[in-house]
């Protein structure tokens, strides 16, 4: 006997954005509250926090954080890394940090790395790398300035390192043999992964039916709403199980089919709790995003429930640029209102207005003043 279809709930935009802001916890503006435990929290619900390089205002993993906790402390992170160890660095869609409770969903990926030894042959044979986990074994932890044996070559890409072993250290990371045990600025220290943690025995690694779970329910707690293309962004080889689990959670009705205005033909679904009606995002709250931020970084998705087409401009010739090279997206309430284009002067000790582009409509005075005061916060953030 065929089943009947589900019936498709209809959100307009205004309460799917009431949804991901609450679950993205950019509805209140404590929701972690303060310390060394407020970041490991916060690394969990968002089940993960991107790392990048760029630093014109302070580099994006501490900028995500300090959007959800206003007493967000640097060395908050470096406690929860390297002396807690509650969280950890691996790739998500990019390396990010991750909570540490979801290590054992890493671990398929790392032995399919190991699988892997043509994607690696550019950077050394692999008994170079044993070679340097050897040394780690014996002498303890190193970071790339530690290697002064190698003979310098000419940077490939802007990213690369002059150092070959800098290529091997990855390899070693991404095989799941070395972690992260502490960074500073964009310098990595490696351990050897069992060191680190304290391992007798790694964990059992989770099936391929546990990592789409697993993917599915931390976009459900982060997301609110989700779509097969926001649980497996940039991962289109996990929708097939991912489409399977929702089909099957679907049926046993633990998960809602919802359909958001302006969009009929991208199904999404949320849990029936998360549908329960509350409290719209407080107006004078402003937070001023990281382009990295979990709310900013899938496009087509912030544009479908903001409006608010973001470009990353930094890679576009500067005749090209609307926004500016660093646009941030400040957000009001549930509204996306201007386009701050910052950059830190950290010899001046003061945060620069490069550009600022107000969206429409034409701002009001009171919120004009509220983004001042925000701005002024922020400020003392990226200077302290």
């Amino acid at each position: 006997m065929a089943t009947r279809p589900r019936k498709t709930l209809t959100l307009d935009k205004a309460e799917a954005r009431r949804i991901w802001l609450k679950a993205q916890r950019l509805d209140t503006r404590e929701p972690f509250g303060s310390g060394p435990e407020a970041t490991t929290a916060a690394v969990a619900h968002l089940g993960y926090v991107q790392i990048d390089t760029i630093n014109v205002v302070e580099r994006c993993h501490h900028h995500i954080l300090y959007s959800r906790i206003p007493a967000y402390r640097r060395d908050d992170l470096a406690q929860a890394q390297s002396l807690d160890k509650s969280v950890f660095e691996y790739w998500t869609h990019a390396l990010s940090y991750v909570p540490t409770a979801d290590l054992r969903y890493f671990l398929p990926a790392m032995k399919a790395h190991r699988a892997e030894p043509k994607r690696w042959a550019s950077v050394g044979s692999r008994e170079e790398t044993r070679k340097l986990l050897r040394r780690i074994r014996k002498d303890g932890a190193l970071t790339i300035r530690d290697i002064d044996t190698d003979v310098l070559v000419e940077k490939t890409h802007l990213w690369a390192s002059k150092k070959p072993s800098k290529g091997l250290l990855e390899r070693a990371f991404y095989d799941g043999e070395l972690a992260i045990s502490a960074r500073s600025g964009m310098l990595k220290t490696y351990e050897l992964i069992d060191r680190h943690f304290g391992w007798e025995k790694q964990p059992a690694p989770a099936s391929e039916r546990q990592v789409a779970a697993y993917k599915l329910d931390r976009a459900l707690r982060a997301q609110g709403l989700v779509s097969l293309d926001s649980i497996c962004h940039l991962d289109a080889p996990s929708k097939k199980a991912v489409a399977e689990l929702i089909a099957g959670r679907v049926r046993r009705k633990e998960l809602v089919p919802v359909a958001i205005e302006g969009a009929d033909r991208t199904p999404h679904w949320a849990i029936p709790e998360v549908l329960e009606s509350s409290e719209p995002a407080d107006g004078s709250l402003i937070h001023i995003l990281s382009p990295f931020d979990p709310l900013i970084i899938q496009r087509k998705r912030l544009k479908l429930f903001f409006g608010y087409d973001h470009v990353f401009e930094a890679y576009l010739p500067k005749e090209k640029r609307v926004f500016g090279y660093f646009g941030l997206p400040v957000l009001a309430g549930d509204r996306i209102v201007a386009v701050a284009d910052l950059k830190t002067d950290r010899a001046a000790r003061k945060l620069l207005v490069q550009q600022w582009t107000w969206l429409k409509p034409e701002p009001s005075s009171e919120l004009k003043r509220q983004v001042d005061e925000e701005m002024q916060r922020f400020e003392r953030f990226q200077l302290a």
